[in-house]
Formats: structure tokens, C-alpha cells, sequence
């Protein structure tokens, strides 16, 4: 075949370094918005992204010609730094060391999205935390509690 083609969507979630909640009033669009363009420049579309003031969701393709590791580093390495240029109060603005990966079928991409899209309302139930663990045990993610969080 001559040509590579892929349509891998990931339902990526991560958090601020010990889920402060930085990400508050316009800073939450703000810091959404600046992740979705990160994205599309790492030729990862994002399709969406959303949260609340201590954690992101973003939905995007992942690209065929970058790793998931270094799509991550770039998105948290970048908005950090834009972050804090633009932003004084941010100078302790810090993303998490880990992250959350979970493959998307192209049949439930919109039901994840309206979930990515509802998570203010989410989080009037769940922390970060629960959500969190609520994922890595529908997506059978075998994990040690003592090194999910920083």
C-alpha cells in the first residue's frame, strides 16, 4: 500500500500538578482553546477539548507521524510556557507528570464529546480523582494509586 492512512481517535485527560485549580473564569477557555491550536500544530486535530479549573479533557486524532508521548510533552511544555508568559498569576502553573490515554471508536466520538462538553456539570458529583479511576477501570487499566497522582 502506498499510502499510510489512520483514523485513531484519543480521549486525552490530564490534570494540573496537584489538581490546583489554576484554570479558572477566562483562563479555562483560554487554556482550552490554546490547547486545541498546540494540537492542530502537531497535526493531532483536536475535535474538543474542556474541563474544569484543575484538569483538561482534549479529543483530537492522533497524528501518524508523532508519538503519543511526544504529543503530550509538547501540548503541556507549550501551554505552559504561553501560560505563564501571559499570565503572572501563573507562575507556579504546573501540568501533572502523568496522563490519561483511551482509545475513541469513530461510532461513540460524539457521545464523548458531549461528555467532554458537560463537565461542569460532571463535577458537581465527582472529583477529578473519581472521574479518573471511573476511566481506568471502564478502559481495564491496571494501575498502582500510589503513582497515578502528583
Amino acid at each position: 500500500m502506498p499510502q499510510s492512512l489512520a483514523n485513531l481517535i484519543v480521549h486525552l485527560i490530564f490534570s494540573t500538578k496537584d489538581r490546583r485549580p489554576f484554570l479558572q473564569g477566562e483562563l479555562t477557555k483560554e487554556s482550552h482553546k490554546l490547547l486545541a491550536d498546540i494540537s492542530n500544530r502537531l497535526e493531532c486535530p483536536a475535535i474538543e477539548v474542556g474541563g474544569v479549573s484543575d484538569h483538561v479533557h482534549i479529543l483530537a486524532r492522533q497524528s501518524r507521524t508523532i508519538s503519543m508521548a511526544d504529543w503530550v510533552k509538547e501540548l503541556k511544555r507549550v501551554s505552559t510556557i504561553e501560560l505563564k508568559d501571559n499570565h503572572r498569576q501563573l507562575g507556579d502553573f504546573h501540568w501533572q507528570a502523568g496522563y490519561g490515554a483511551f482509545s475513541v471508536s469513530q461510532s461513540n466520538l460524539e457521545n464523548v464529546r458531549t461528555y467532554i462538553l458537560d463537565q461542569e456539570s460532571h463535577h458537581q458529583r465527582l472529583t477529578f480523582q473519581e472521574e479518573f479511576r471511573l476511566f481506568l477501570e471502564r478502559h481495564e487499566v491496571q494501575y498502582d494509586e500510589r503513582y497515578v497522582w502528583d
